[in-house]
Parts: structure tokens; sequence; C-alpha cells
């Protein structure tokens, strides 16, 4: 009987990729049985099942770094999801690694931040008993809350290195560990990049001696700390950084946290954004019966607040305003 589609792919990677890569035929499973798809691996399959959920659709309406930017080339929540996606996949090809799994794990790894950015995920770790953590709810998110309350019934590996993208865990897949890596490249860069276009910084406020290790520009910076990752990581079973390179991405890192993380005028608005989050929670604690159908199960099974916090992580920026506006906001009438 002839090779199917998938299985010619399951064995050109047992072929060519790295002994430390994670092949799509060794997967540990997902947590429901699934017919293997003809055409697809896995991990193929996990990135089609992400990309076509609700959850990353919304991405695109959620805040990045700066609330509300006026104009059209500032990052969202989407846009830094797909250039993490595209620095994990250079570095996965240029080590040998599953670009499929790499990619999988960077377009779900952020599917449960909130609304307004970390200002949202602050409000909710204060809030909810036992606190938040958007690594933890980009994984419940697709455990549980896409299509319908079933979940995305992805693979073990998407989904460790999808909870593992930040915080004390590390994946135990060299693609996570990637992805991890990437996320923390991408958004310094970028978030760079809509701070001099909003005026926050400008290009000589870099420190002279950081620019000297990993560029004057965007694609330079990003150039070298992506080649440095690929040098560092060849041939070894973790993913690292050259000590010059990862000295210089920390300086920077606590540069980005001085200039523009906690710049007065990039973050002025965060304040109104948590206060609304807070309302908003309040709100609904108060009248669960306004939920939609599909978190008033979540309501009977884990309580009110998980519901609520469910249901307010999920929105995007603008419908988070739409929903404080109807909650607080009177209509305006008119008497014919």
């Amino acid at each position: 009987m002839p090779m199917t589609l998938r299985e010619m792919t399951e064995e050109r990677e047992k072929q060519t990729l790295s002994p430390y890569a994670a092949l799509a035929a060794n997967s540990k499973g997902r947590q429901r049985p699934m017919e293997p798809c003809q055409i697809r691996t896995c991990y193929q399959r996990d990135i089609d099942r992400i990309l076509h959920s609700k959850s990353f659709r919304r991405l695109m309406h959620k805040t990045q770094v700066f609330l509300q930017p006026e104009g059209d080339h500032y990052r969202t929540r989407m846009t830094h999801t797909l250039e993490v996606a595209r620095i994990a996949r250079t570095i996965a090809r240029g080590l040998g690694l599953n670009e499929d799994l790499t990619e999988a794990i960077a377009l779900g790894h952020d599917l449960g931040h909130t609304p307004f950015g970390h200002a949202g995920e602050r409000v909710l770790n204060e809030i909810l008993p036992g606190g938040f953590r958007h690594n933890e709810q980009s994984l419940r998110v697709v455990d549980r809350l896409e299509k319908g309350g079933e979940g995305l019934n992805l693979c073990y590996e998407v989904r460790r290195g999808i909870l593992c993208h930040t915080g004390p865990d590390r994946a135990e897949t060299l693609e996570g560990q990637v992805v991890r890596l990437s996320d923390k490249i991408a958004y310094i860069n970028h978030d760079i990049d809509d701070a001099m276009r909003g005026g926050i910084i400008y290009p000589l406020d870099i420190p002279l001696d950081i620019s000297q290790v990993l560029g004057f520009d965007h694609g330079g910076r990003i150039n070298t700390l992506t080649g440095d990752v690929i040098r560092a990581s060849q041939g070894k079973n973790e993913i690292r950084q050259s000590p010059e390179c990862g000295q210089a991405m920390a300086r920077l890192r606590s540069f980005m946290f001085e200039a523009v993380y906690r710049n007065p005028i990039a973050k002025g608005e965060e304040t109104k954004a948590q206060a609304m989050i807070a309302q908003l929670f309040a709100h609904y604690q108060k009248n669960p019966d306004e939920l939609p159908p599909d978190y008033q199960d979540i309501r009977v099974r884990e309580g009110t607040d998980r519901a609520v916090c469910d249901y307010i992580a999920g929105m995007t920026d603008n419908y988070a305003v739409e929903k404080y506006s109807e909650a607080f906001i009177p209509i305006a009438w008119s008497v014919k």
C-alpha cells in the first residue's frame, strides 16, 4: 500500500532533521484520540486548528504595547505573533528542528492575552483568586474554551510549548525553547520600532554599546540575534545565546523598561483601561446571567469568577469598551 503524504513527510523528517528535533511521528499525542490526517502531520494540523480559531482572529484587535494608537502601522497582538513565528521558524530551520511544531507553538502562544496588553493581565491577576497568567490562559483557550468548550485538542508538544513560552517551566522540546526566546527577540525589537514611531524614543537614545553589538536598526538587530542563537545552539541539546549577545539584549530590555514600558506618555491611558476591566469584572460578578451562553457552563462547573475571567480575557480592546459602555454609560434616547 503506497505511503500517504503525511507518512512521506514524517519519513523525510526522520532523514533530514537534527537528532534533537521533535519528530511528528514521535508525538506524545492528543488528549482525545483523532484519526490521523492523510495529508498533514499532527503538527501541521495543529497550525491549521490554531489559525482557523476565533481566538486567533481576535488577536488583530488586541493591544501589543500602545493602547488604541492612531495609525495603521503599530503592532497588534496578531502582528507580534506573526513576527515571533517568522523568527522562530528561521532559527528552527537553521538548527534542523521541526519548523511545523515551532510555528504551531508560536501561533498559539498569546491566544490567552487580555485586552489592553499586560495592563489587562495585571488587573485580572489581582482580582482572580489564584492569579492570572496569560500563558496559562493561552493553554486554557486551546484546551477548554475554543470550539464551544471542546477545545482544539492539540498535541502535547504544542500545548507544552504554549504554556512554557514564559514563566518558570521550560518546554521539553527545543522547538518550544526556540519560541520562548523568539518571543523576547520579537517584542523588544518591534516595541523599539513602535516607540520611535510614536516619538517616545529616538535612534540615538539606544545606548551605543548595545547598538555596537546588536546593530543600529530593526533589521540589523533581528538578524544579529537570530544568527547568534543559531550559532550558539548548533549541535547542542539546548537553545542559548552567546554571552555577548545575551548580555546586550538584557541591557536593551532594561533600557526599554525604563524608557518605554514605564513611560507615562506611552502608558498614560493604562490606568483607565485597568479601571475599566476591574469594573467590568465586578459588574459580571453581580450579574452573571449576562454572560454569553458559552460561559454559563463554565459558571456552573468552575464558578462565576472563572467564567467572568474567561469572558473578559477573551475580549478585544474595542469589545471591552463596548461592553463597558453598555454597562455603565447611559444610552441616548429620544421622544417621538
